[in-house]
């Protein structure tokens, strides 16, 4: 059996806010890695509760959220749908993704004439 360990490094400011996101892995190809975001879910069996761990760096601007929500709902159709086989709901997830993102823009597009 092998084994991988995860560092995360959060680097936050006097009021705990997160400043800078390193992350490492053992078996990477790469090492440290920045990140101005990131979300982190884990599943407890017994409580049947999703535990979750949502960062986000002072420099993140709004549109590149909205590029990182969208890419990771995708993302998580994608797993959903290998994990499961339900087409048909990967589909209708994929579609509410583009219609968040769609949405994103236009009230960005409405933001900016103003």
């Amino acid at each position: 059996m092998s084994k991988s360990t995860i560092t995360i490094d959060v680097e936050m400011d006097e009021n705990r806010v997160p400043e800078s996101i390193v992350w490492d892995a053992t078996d990477a190809v790469s090492r440290a890695q920045k990140s101005k975001a990131m979300m982190l879910a884990f599943w407890d069996g017994e409580e049947k509760t999703a535990l979750r761990i949502d960062l986000w760096t002072k420099a993140m601007m709004v549109d590149e959220m909205a590029d990182f929500f969208y890419q990771t709902m995708i993302t998580m159709a994608d797993t959903y749908g290998r994990a499961t086989n339900h087409t048909e709901i990967v589909g209708d997830m994929k579609k509410f993704a583009q219609e968040f993102y769609h949405k994103f823009r236009e009230k960005q597009l409405k933001e900016n004439k103003a």
